[in-house]
């Protein structure tokens, strides 16, 4: 064909593309970007002319393929379009997020020559969304109450950074959930996330699990065994009850943390690996520094980045959402048919304290599909401690410390105003809310 036609044939695809409302990027095999349209430039605020020709993750580093990129060191693996919604820093340092869809680019004979990536900004409708209460949860994380929309805001942050990070929360808060969140939201992503009970192994076997161990270093050491640290190089490890390492253990976490190296039990060779550390507990780890049972150098090499999930009494909103979601599940692993939960109980999670938090409430609704044998869950259903009216007072004195001002609000708007059906939704009776609301001069 006539090289003029074809030039003037590329020039009319590239104003049409350049009129879309997506923005559009395509790289090579090698990550050398070879188109970036109009919209691209106005999302991320790079001109074309200084992202053309040269690396993608030059210029935005993993973010515009959500840290799961398919062109790393040469890895030429991708097969499947994937679409993801992620976060990425425009040229200003703005946060933006987009939602984005990556498919390979194939030659005549079959074969990845790229890829291409389009993508539309959804931050401003995310931000709508958020403000009209309509956001129900975040990376698999299932909430809506304030609380948990902060926790969402301070995930999409640390994920940025591979700063160690302390969880901290009671236990069946879902201290993992949020870790596999960060997780899954950074660079690290297209890596292992290792996970690893503390407080559920033994200490012989501990430190032969976090470091690995070469053949013949104990009895039953038959080969060499890679530790999970080793595993998660390039990922993530969380350390769940970080609280009851040994002080041996906790000594050789410290040099893991300040030089990213270790041994194997009974090796010589040293390791490096890069991991990122998240660790978890639902003890007060101060007290332990104070009571000499936790190195304060390692808490403050841990608690880099403190995050605190509140207990499921503290988010009392979001019970009859999460309910649903648990009964969802529920339902469709056992393969039962349909099946609701009655005004009545979610009433009684709503006044029940959940000491044992999310995981107690899942249990609660695995307890229920047992013994339910119609089509609705009544409080019958229900385990006896969930049903049992000395729980509802232990909640209302609770309660009646520890709400604040914003949860009254948002359960006043959510009921349109009837302070009835918002003490029900808040788990208090209407005399425990009209004392709150004598405390609050800006409710009406």
């Amino acid at each position: 064909m006539d090289p003029e036609i074809l030039s003037a044939a590329k020039q009319n695809l590239e104003r049409v593309l350049d009129h879309l409302g997506e923005g559009i990027i395509a790289h090579d095999t090698k990550r050398r970007i070879t188109f970036f349209n109009r919209e691209a430039e106005r999302i991320t605020g790079w001109s074309r002319a200084n992202v053309l020709d040269r690396d993608c993750h030059e210029v935005f580093g993993a973010g515009l393929c959500g840290g799961k990129c398919s062109f790393l060191d040469g890895c030429e693996t991708f097969c499947d379009s994937r679409t993801s919604t992620i976060e990425i820093i425009a040229w200003d340092g703005t946060p933006r997020l987009i939602e984005s869809t990556i498919v390979p680019m194939r030659d005549a004979e079959g074969r990845l020559v790229g890829a291409l990536n389009t993508f539309h900004d959804v931050t401003e409708i995310h931000d709508l969304r958020r403000r009209a209460g309509e956001v129900r949860g975040f990376a698999g994380i299932i909430g809506a109450d304030h609380k948990m929309l902060a926790i969402y805001d301070v995930v999409r942050q640390v994920a940025k950074s591979d700063f160690p990070v302390l969880i901290q929360g009671e236990s069946g808060t879902g201290k993992e959930l949020v870790a596999n969140a960060i997780h899954s939201e950074s660079q690290r992503a297209g890596h292992a996330f290792v996970p690893v009970n503390c407080g559920a192994l033994p200490e012989g076997t501990l430190e032969s699990e976090l470091f690995g161990h070469v053949r013949g270093a104990f009895t039953g050491a038959i080969r060499d065994k890679k530790g999970r640290f080793e595993i998660a190089d390039g990922g993530t490890i969380f350390l769940d009850e970080v609280a009851e390492l040994s002080p041996i253990t906790q000594v050789k976490l410290l040099r893991v943390l300040q030089e990213g190296t270790f041994e194997r039990v009974g090796g010589e060779h040293t390791i490096r690996v890069n991991s990122r550390v998240i660790s978890a507990t639902n003890k007060d780890l101060r007290e332990s520094v104070a009571a000499g049972r936790f190195r304060e150098d390692l808490f403050y090499r841990l608690c880099v980045i403190p995050i605190h999930l509140p207990a499921l009494r503290e988010r009392r909103m979001d019970i009859p959402l999460l309910a649903e979601h648990f009964l969802r599940l529920a339902r469709e692993r056992a393969g039962a048919g349909e099946l609701a939960l009655s005004p009545a109980v979610i009433s009684a999670f709503l006044d029940y304290s959940w000491p044992g938090n999310i995981r107690e409430l899942q249990n609660a609704i695995h307890y229920a599909l047992v013994k339910c044998d119609g089509t609705t869950i009544e409080p019958r259903h229900l385990p006896p401690e969930v049903v049992n009216p000395v729980s509802r007072a232990l909640v209302e004195v609770g309660q009646s410390r520890t709400l604040d001002a914003r949860s009254v609000r948002e359960a006043l708007d959510r009921c349109g105003g009837n302070r009835t059906k918002a003490a029900k939704l808040l788990g208090i009776s209407r005399a425990t809310l009209y004392r709150l609301l004598g405390k609050i001069p800006t409710v009406s």
